[in-house]
């Protein structure tokens, strides 16, 4: 049972630091010496220079996801810590499993909204592409998926 639990944590804790650098890093968008994230777009070249991304409402939205996304994870660990000593034997991890769903589901609504709606606010070019913090968003969302799944079908034992 107890590695169960260290199994799980190990991977809640992954899906963590996976939402937190693909919200953070700058490698959303990447094309030849330009990249852009959620929160600015910078130009590399003789000079390395960083503006203020977009006001785009989609791309708010994109960024309220990610956000939304991160404090449901931390949520959903510190439930499960609470839960993990005050839930009675044989209790499921219910609060634990749906704000973990909840975060797979934000993530996968920003990656979504921000696959289909990059182009109002980036230029649609041949030379730019999908950066490893957008796929890192997109393999957070079933890793989230997953581990809810688990905590939902858990069982507290002694």
């Amino acid at each position: 049972m107890l590695l169960l639990l260290l199994g799980i944590i190990v991977l809640h804790v992954s899906v963590l630091v996976l939402l937190f650098v693909s919200t953070i890093v700058s490698q959303w968008l990447v094309g030849v010496g330009h990249t852009a994230d959620l929160w600015q777009n910078c130009t590399t070249g003789s000079v390395f220079h960083c503006l203020t991304s977009s006001t785009n409402e989609w791309l708010q939205s994109v960024q309220a996801m990610m956000i939304l996304s991160i404090i449901f994870s931390i949520l959903s660990l510190f439930l499960f810590f609470c839960q993990l000593f005050t839930l009675t034997k044989g209790g499921r991890f219910y609060v634990t499993g749906i704000f973990q769903i909840l975060a797979g589901l934000c993530v996968m609504s920003g990656a979504a909204i921000f696959t289909v709606r990059h182009t109002d606010w980036q230029q649609a070019s041949a030379d730019v592409s999908f950066g490893f913090a957008y796929i890192l968003a997109w393999v957070a969302f079933p890793l989230a998926l997953i581990s809810g799944v688990i905590y939902v079908i858990l069982r507290k034992r002694e």
